[in-house]
């Protein structure tokens, strides 16, 4: 396959078992780790947690990533696994006879074909959740159609220099917007039922220490393209400094940052969604790829 999923546009060979392009995976998905997670929005965990598949690779290079172990081709774990869609839906059933509240495709992008290929055919019982860094083609999304109730993307910057520096993709932004506006065409204002979402989009974006500015833009733009009820939006405190960091990127989110982006977003109108405890900015709330941990975020409803 020559792959051009993703905005980077590698125009790469992928095939079953070699990776390349920017992203370095295959095209066979490899699962670092497959679970019942309890770290996501309420919302979308119910009484038992999320049933989240995390796949190998991405097509962002954040500096910053938490779960750099799996996203930038870290050391590999003996659990993780290469699986065709035939394997892959088996790990959706598994997870369903476990009890999942949700199917959560965590950044699936590069994946596309052969989780289309996974969820085509059966109709799920729970919603199938698309949980992406934002950095989408439409047109891939549109490939999507009908086989997602959720789209789950952050909306890392406004500011191109910012996701240059940080990410290396300084069209970050023209991306993100268009593709969250695609995913916003397809599943239409968000649906909620005893709690739980059922249809609908949640962006999510994560304040980045010392970058307020980037946060004002964020939400400028989502209370200017949605209405009240459109979308939920998730305002993130869990920036968790990794190794080597330096500079902005060295301490976390204070409060006073968070308390000024939060009065911000309510000044914008933006009411429906999540806040964040400051307790989740915590190395404990990253999964362990290498081996099994047990954590759970701290999430409250705006509203």
């Amino acid at each position: 396959m020559i792959c051009n999923l993703c905005p980077r546009n590698c125009n790469a060979s992928r095939t079953e078992d070699s990776g390349g392009g920017f992203c370095g995976m295959p095209l066979t998905p490899i699962v670092a780790k497959a679970m019942l997670h309890a770290w996501e929005e309420p919302c979308l965990t119910g009484e038992r947690g999320a049933g989240a598949v995390f796949f190998t690779g991405c097509s962002l290079g954040c500096v910053y990533c938490q779960n750099h172990a799996i996203s930038r081709g870290g050391k590999a774990s003996p659990d993780w696994k290469a699986v065709d869609a035939e394997g892959l839906r088996e790990i959706f059933h598994d997870l369903i006879r476990r009890g999942a509240a949700c199917l959560d495709l965590v950044t699936p992008t590069h994946f596309t074909p052969v989780v289309i290929e996974a969820l085509r055919g059966e109709t799920w019982p729970v919603p199938v959740v698309w949980n992406s860094g934002g950095y989408e083609k439409p047109e891939t999304l549109r490939s999507l159609e009908g086989l997602v109730q959720v789209y789950m993307p952050d909306m890392k910057y406004a500011l191109p220099e910012l996701s240059e520096r940080y990410s290396r993709a300084a069209d970050y932004f023209a991306w993100a917007t268009a593709a969250i506006e695609e995913m916003f065409q397809q599943v239409g204002p968000y649906r909620m039922e005893n709690g739980r979402l059922l249809s609908g989009v949640l962006i999510r974006h994560l304040i980045l220490p010392g970058e307020l500015e980037n946060t004002r833009r964020v939400i400028d733009w989502v209370s200017r393209t949605f209405r009240p009820g459109d979308v939920l939006f998730s305002l993130m405190r869990q920036y968790t400094p990794q190794e080597g960091a330096s500079g902005k990127l060295a301490r976390r989110v204070t409060g006073a940052e968070y308390r000024a982006a939060l009065a911000y977003m309510e000044n914008c109108g933006i009411t429906d969604g999540y806040t964040q405890e400051a307790a989740s900015a915590v190395a404990a709330y990253t999964p362990d790829f290498l081996e099994s941990s047990r954590a759970s975020a701290d999430f409250a409803g705006i509203r």
